[in-house]
């Protein structure tokens, strides 16, 4: 059974940086992809970046490019995402997600309803 744990999340002043993890386990698939989402009260997921497990690309909303990279660690099964230049507006929970394929629009790949697997999320708060 795949298991998704986020940690890394917490509070920081806008223009901060943080780094979230997520760790899987019982994810057998050489391929597929991995994201993160965020999502605020009253809203839903929104898809932040997206990377191809097997060959690495990497994939972000209009957002977040120049401020997100999303990485991978095969050896360690895990997931990063590095934010930088925060702004309060990125203030939400995030969500790590996982697919066992990879769909043929990278624009697929940012969104919640492709994926099977989802961690229960940490919350980022930046404040102004």
């Amino acid at each position: 059974q795949v298991q998704l744990v986020e940690s890394g999340g917490g509070s920081v002043q806008a223009g901060g940086s943080l780094r979230l993890s997520c760790a899987d386990s019982g994810y057998t698939y050489s391929s597929g992809c991995m994201a993160w989402f965020r999502q605020t009260p009253g809203k839903g997921r929104e898809g932040v970046a997206s990377i191809y497990r097997g060959i690495g690309r990497t994939y972000y909303t209009a957002s977040v490019k120049g401020r997100f990279t999303i990485s991978q660690d095969n050896a360690k099964n895990t997931v990063y995402l590095q934010m930088s230049n925060l702004k309060p507006e990125d203030t939400a929970m995030y969500y790590c997600a996982a697919a066992p394929t990879t769909p043929l629009a990278p624009a697929t790949s940012l969104l919640p309803g492709w994926y099977s697997y989802w961690g229960q999320g940490t919350q980022v708060t930046v404040s102004s």
